[in-house]
């Protein structure tokens, strides 16, 4: 099911889009990394990821 957007909030999301893209960069590569990891990741994939993610969170920490 599609929804029609009038033309004000078709300006208003434009406004913001154009306004917020580092915002919109970081929702879009959230939303894929999370589909990967549910959908598509293999074990060894998910393994991978997890030790970068143990790496990056000791790096952070300090």
């Amino acid at each position: 099911m599609t929804t029609k957007l009038s033309d004000a909030k078709k300006k208003a999301n434009k406004k913001w889009n154009d306004k917020n893209k580092d915002k919109t960069k970081i929702y879009r590569y959230r939303s894929s990394a999370k589909k990967y990891v549910r959908e598509l990741a293999s074990k060894d994939d998910l393994l991978e990821l997890k030790a970068m993610i143990d790496e990056r969170l000791r790096d952070s920490r300090g």
